[in-house]
């Protein structure tokens, strides 16, 4: 099975890399990883060219939860998703790619900050790390849904 994972945000604003900082984390671990920062319409191409089963894209979102908590969104929650406001709307960008791609599965993590800044806080950091293991053992269920 093909999987890649899309990784969204601003490293230069703390907590908003958090996607970034995940998506570079899956190198080297059999996941096509795709950084696309800012800029998700400029690594659409590369989503289409790898044609992958499965397409996670990783990004801060605000879910009113404690920071670090990670949640599967559906596609209608995709404006929470932090990327969703950098360019064009999440699910126009992704519906462009959606004959391509097996599955797409949304996953936001809550900030705690995002002043400018490198690095991520303890809590968001921790919260990634935790996402890169259920990702590497292949359990998205783990996962909770939003409002479960």
């Amino acid at each position: 099975m093909a999987r890649a994972i899309l990784g969204v945000g601003n490293p230069l604003r703390r907590d908003d890399g958090v996607g970034v900082w995940v998506a570079e984390r899956m190198r080297g671990t059999g996941w096509e990883v795709i950084v696309a920062g800012l800029s998700v319409e400029n690594a659409l191409g590369t989503v289409r060219r790898f044609a992958p089963d499965l397409l996670v894209v990783v990004d801060a979102a605000e879910l009113g939860l404690p920071p670090g908590s990670a949640r599967r969104l559906r596609l209608e929650e995709s404006a929470r998703m932090l990327g969703s406001t950098h360019a064009l709307p999440l699910p126009f960008l992704l519906s462009t790619v959606g004959d391509r791609v097996g599955k797409i599965v949304l996953i936001g993590i809550q900030p705690a900050d995002r002043s400018l800044g490198e690095g991520l806080t303890p809590e968001v950091r921790a919260g990634a790390e935790g996402l890169v293991v259920r990702l590497l053992a292949g359990d998205l269920g783990a996962i909770p849904a939003l409002g479960s």
